[in-house]
């Protein structure tokens, strides 16, 4: 999602022309070459449901062994898996800012530093928004997204590793400093993933990212403002797109973010639709802001419809919208904030979230 001048948040509905899993239960490795692994590759594990696991809200397991939720431990560890998770909005990591959504290499890892220290855990945006949230007892998921599949994201060194101070390599490295927090993000592409024109390295670069858990989506072919096209233009641009990612090798796109946080005019053509004999169905759509998200299992959760929070500062407009605003917010209110059992075989809550599941998952409740 590229900026686009007089945008401004308002909170409720989401203003949509504002402009953005697990922990591995094993020993992450160190970063480098670990022992058994071919040389250059990064100790990426990943993990969560499989592609399929298509609908709303995904079976969520068998359970992690040894690990079952029960009332009395969900209040011991304050699980509350009907909270709030923060789907943070990244745009180009630049060592000189030149716009306002521009983050430097050392703000990126800053906020990541923070996020681990807090306990956070990421997950792709297609897990959370289709309920494959399976992260340690006591900690919060939080969604990593990148928009446009901008150079500063990710490329390859000729180690074979990600060049110093894309976005893949100081989440890798912050991996490394604090081995709960898992190395996943999401990337919304269009025509030129990572800067690449060669198909060749466009398909190996998907094929790296995707090989060790990140998820590459649709963010349509030629990043237009979908409100403005139309309703044969809106399906032609996001047909081209999933095109693409299928010849470079991606997995079918379960997630789909909106261009600027524009809706178009039949809304929904952003989650259905075909052009020139190809159909496209997503999962979820994520908005531009601007505030976190309820939790996949509550009857309020719009998967058509997911905000997210630009990470910033708190100037300006920012005091109360970006991302320092809301984990400041966050930690002061806990009782708010999705905090896992552990166990991905149920849903822990407090009382006063009892009548706010999904009816149909009333049966996986573990409730305090």
């Amino acid at each position: 999602m590229r900026s686009a001048p007089g945008l401004t948040h308002v909170i409720g509905i989401i203003n949509v022309a504002v402009m953005v899993v697990a922990v591995v239960a094993l020993l992450v490795l160190p970063f480098g070459e670990p022992a058994g692994e071919p040389a250059g590759e990064v100790p990426v594990r990943p993990r969560g449901g499989s592609a399929g696991e298509r609908g709303p809200v995904a079976p969520r397991g068998d359970g992690a062994p040894g690990v079952r939720a029960t009332p009395e431990w969900a209040r011991e560890i304050g699980a509350n898996e009907m909270g709030l998770v923060p789907v943070i909005m990244y745009h180009r990591i630049l060592r000189k800012r030149v716009a306002g959504i521009d983050r430097t290499p050392g703000q990126l890892r800053a906020e990541l530093e923070r996020l681990a220290r807090a306990g956070y855990v990421p997950v792709t945006a297609a897990e959370f928004a289709t309920g494959r949230i399976d992260i340690p007892a006591g900690t919060h998921p939080v969604v990593l997204t990148f928009d446009d599949g901008n150079p500063s994201h990710f490329a390859l060194g000729a180690d074979g590793l990600p060049l110093p101070d894309t976005a893949v390599r100081i989440l890798l490295e912050v991996a490394q400093r604090y081995p709960g927090f898992r190395p996943v993000a999401t990337f919304w592409v269009n025509h030129d993933p990572f800067g690449f024109r060669d198909r060749e390295r466009q398909r190996a670069a998907v094929r790296w990212l995707t090989e060790r858990g990140f998820e590459v989506a649709n963010h349509t072919y030629g990043h237009p403002d979908l409100r403005r096209l139309s309703k044969k233009k809106v399906s032609e641009v996001i047909v081209r797109q999933q095109r693409l990612l299928e010849r470079l090798g991606a997995p079918p796109s379960e997630t789909f973010a909106l261009p600027y946080g524009s809706r178009p005019k039949k809304r929904s053509l952003a989650h259905d639709g075909s052009w020139d004999g190809t159909k496209y169905h997503f999962d979820a759509v994520f908005l531009a802001g601007a505030e976190p998200s309820v939790s996949p299992y509550a009857k309020s959760f719009d998967r058509y419809n997911i905000p997210r929070i630009q990470s910033n500062g708190k100037n300006g407009e920012c005091r109360k919208w970006c991302s320092q605003h809301w984990l400041e917010w966050l930690d002061e209110h806990p009782r708010e904030r999705y905090t896992s059992d552990g166990d991905p075989a149920h849903i822990s809550m407090p009382q006063r979230f009892r009548g706010k599941i999904l009816a149909k998952l009333r049966r996986l409740t573990v409730v305090y």
